[in-house]
């Protein structure tokens, strides 16, 4: 199953995939893509993000691939969906996207072992957790500033139920700017693998349903302007579209959209 979350004349509903055009919602009705404002597949109840959970990618920003899993948390209004805009700030040197596989819990755990943490996934979806590196500390803790603002993490199309990947760490990842490819990467390579983060994280919290785990990005990123249209893909799961607008282009649109 692949099913998204949209608004469609200001009401939110739950839609399903049809084919490449079509969604049918819960209530019935067939619309196309083009009809519907995508919103983030899932609302997190808490997320967890990887930072430099692929060697390619530590080597990239010449750091030594970590001993255990470096994880932060994500607040909830970080969170876009599907062809929104992600603003770049107007001080920003150097702003980059993070193509991510995302892992949805689905039920409750706690101190689950490797062998058993599949059984606790609702399914998966595709992140695009952008990062500014002039506000950046620390690589291995991510501050606020970096991972905190508002519309910084594209998340869907889809959540896509597990049964429908069946091998999650053997999937293609690739980022494109503009149409040119300008990363591209593998699930096989993480570091610490899913069932190795679910055991990680339940050692010593519950895990919850909803609760969603970001698994970090691999070598291969590049600064994304304003006016750029940022696609990130993982093989099975979807292709999430996102676009970077300036600071002053997106607040000025939101002004008018409230005087409306």
């Amino acid at each position: 199953m692949k099913r998204a979350r949209v608004m469609i004349n200001g009401a939110i509903h739950f839609g399903y995939a049809q084919n490449d055009f079509t969604l049918m919602l819960d209530d019935g009705r067939i619309v196309e893509h083009h009809e519907v404002q995508w919103l983030p597949p899932l609302v997190p109840r808490t997320t967890f993000a990887l930072g430099l959970n692929y060697a390619d990618h530590a080597r990239e920003l010449a750091f030594k691939a970590p001993d255990e899993p470096l994880v932060f948390l994500k607040p909830a209004n970080t969170f876009i969906g599907h062809r929104a805009h992600t603003v770049r700030p107007a001080d920003a040197t150097y702003m980059h996207y993070e193509c991510e596989l995302g892992v949805v819990i689905g039920r409750r755990c706690r101190n689950v072992s490797r062998d058993q943490a599949y059984a606790y996934v609702a399914g998966y979806t595709v992140g695009n957790d952008y990062a500014i590196r002039d506000y950046l500390e620390n690589y291995y803790r991510p501050n606020l500033p970096v991972k905190g603002r508002d519309t910084c993490t594209p998340l869907g199309p889809w959540l896509v139920s597990a049964d429908q990947v069946p091998d999650p760490m053997n999937l293609r990842l690739t980022t494109s700017v503009n149409g040119v490819l300008t990363q591209q990467g593998n699930t096989r390579d993480m570091i610490f693998d899913i069932p190795t983060l679910i055991a990680w994280l339940s050692a010593f919290m519950t895990l919850e349903a909803g609760d969603l785990i970001l698994t970090g990005t691999p070598e291969g990123l590049v600064d994304a302007r304003p006016g750029d249209e940022i696609v990130t893909e993982i093989e099975q799961v979807g292709r999430l579209v996102n676009t970077v607008v300036s600071e002053s282009a997106y607040f000025k649109v939101k002004s008018l959209q409230e005087q409306a």
